[in-house]
């Protein structure tokens, strides 16, 4: 039989028919030999053909063609991959500048990886009605920046259901990944734009002002409007895998634009004279962030750290 994963955690799969039976399932051992990179062979969003067995159990024995996924570096196993999900037409970023903060960092690893891996992805700003004035500016030059590089861009607050309605409509039809730090408000917009879903919501720590594991394993849900949602447990890092060091500048759209006029092709945008992209951080054609941001990601690969 086949049908799609739309849970997954960690010790069995939930498979949903093509009649829309849901069937709880386990992996075979041969299929974690597959991805000995992988710390997850399986992720939601996959294709897989599972055998069901007189006594009600299950068992996955192959994973069908992938038309993408997404991949980050695992926090627990620095060396291997982490799937957060498969067969995608977008990857939105929720985004808050404080309760807590994400960092431009954090979305610009997450960006790259969408572009590494081909991937549609937005920048949704969540929590716009507990910011201060500063707060919004810094949000407004935000937003600016990233429609500049044609990143799809909302402005939201789940809690209030207020400017959601946009974002619905943009997601219709679509598989989308919910990624973002703990506490961001992935689990409330989710009960927004999929009032089925029940996703589980927590308060903000207080004390450290950051985002405290509400989702546990990932999930998706449908959109009653068309398409499915899948939420993901809350990140604190990152980290970027499977990237060559020449090849980082092109999932940073601009920084590659630019690199096409340096004087050396192979050119890494930090010392070398006569390199464009260099002169454009400084005439502020390239942001300062973004490229502390490529200078992050490259300080990874050099010195194989984990952020």
């Amino acid at each position: 039989m086949k049908g799609l994963v739309v849970k997954n955690t960690g010790s069995w799969y939930q498979v949903k028919t093509e009649t829309g039976l849901l069937v709880e399932c386990k992996i075979k051992g041969n299929l974690r030999l597959q991805a000995i990179r992988s710390t997850n062979p399986i992720a939601v969003g996959d294709f897989v053909e599972f055998m069901q067995n007189q006594d009600g159990s299950a068992m996955i024995s192959e994973i069908c063609d992938r038309k993408n996924y997404i991949v980050r570096r695992s926090s627990n196993l620095s060396k291997q991959s982490h799937i957060l999900a498969a067969n995608l037409d977008l990857a939105a970023l929720i985004v808050t500048v404080n309760y807590p903060k994400t960092s431009t960092v954090f979305i610009d690893r997450f960006l790259a990886s969408a572009e590494a891996y081909r991937i549609p992805a937005c920048l949704v700003f969540n929590k716009t009605d507990l910011y201060n004035q500063d707060e919004l500016n810094y949000i407004e030059a935000l937003v600016n920046l990233y429609t500049s590089l044609n990143y799809p861009v909302f402005k939201i607050s789940a809690l209030k259901s207020e400017n959601t309605n946009e974002l619905i409509a943009f997601l219709k039809d679509k598989t989308t990944l919910m990624s973002g730090n703990s506490g961001v408000g992935k689990s409330t917009l989710i009960n927004v734009i999929a009032p089925l879903s029940m996703a589980k919501t927590a308060a903000i720590s207080s004390y450290h002002n950051k985002g405290m594991h509400t989702t546990t394993f990932s999930e998706m849900f449908e959109l009653k409007e068309g398409g499915g949602v899948i939420d993901t447990p809350g990140i604190k890092g990152f980290g970027t895998i499977d990237m060559l060091e020449f090849e980082i500048g092109h999932y940073f759209k601009e920084i590659f634009r630019f690199s096409k006029q340096c004087k050396f092709s192979n050119c890494t945008h930090v010392h070398e004279p006569e390199c464009a992209v260099l002169k454009a951080v400084k005439e502020n054609f390239i942001s300062a962030s973004r490229y502390q941001s490529y200078l992050s990601i490259l300080d990874d690969i050099s010195n194989g750290k984990y952020r």
